[in-house]
């Protein structure tokens, strides 16, 4: 199995588990991560994340052939809750263990991380042979030279 393969595999089962535990056990927990000046109800914010997270992981996992679609999506999303992150560390809010600044002001570095692994393994980072290369070497492949 290709690594960008099983990279998409585990990022897009990791999607739906936190999506399944913002609809389920973990759902107060992530609603303390909800900004304060955020203006949608911190349930509805939860609810609607988890939604979009179990949407974006399973198709991650059950459409390879729009990976680098839903890769592009899953990266724009992990962007988009990044200010949340911020809003966590800055106003000081305890949730999932993360209970000092420091705890916090690190977890702000895995976000990109994040954000880099669903482009890569949604094939949208690393190098690209030409298209004059692929077209040569499926000549090739045909015709057996």
């Amino acid at each position: 199995m290709k690594a960008q393969t099983l990279g998409r595999i585990v990022l897009g089962g990791f999607m739906v588990t936190a999506g399944v535990l913002h609809l389920t056990t973990q759902r107060q927990e992530f609603q303390a991560q909800v900004p304060d000046w955020f203006p949608v109800d911190e349930d509805l914010t939860v609810v609607a994340s988890g939604v979009v997270e179990i949407g974006l992981g399973a198709a991650f996992v059950a459409l390879p052939k729009h990976r680098r679609t839903v890769g592009a999506l899953l990266a724009a999303f992990f962007v988009a809750i990044f200010p949340g992150n911020i809003a966590q560390y800055v106003e000081g809010t305890d949730a999932f263990g993360l209970d000092t600044d420091r705890a916090r002001l690190t977890r702000l570095f895995f976000q990109p991380v994040l954000v880099l692994v669903a482009l890569w393994a949604g094939g949208l980072l690393g190098r690209r042979r030409p298209a004059v290369a692929e077209e040569q070497q499926r000549e090739e492949v045909e015709t057996g030279e």
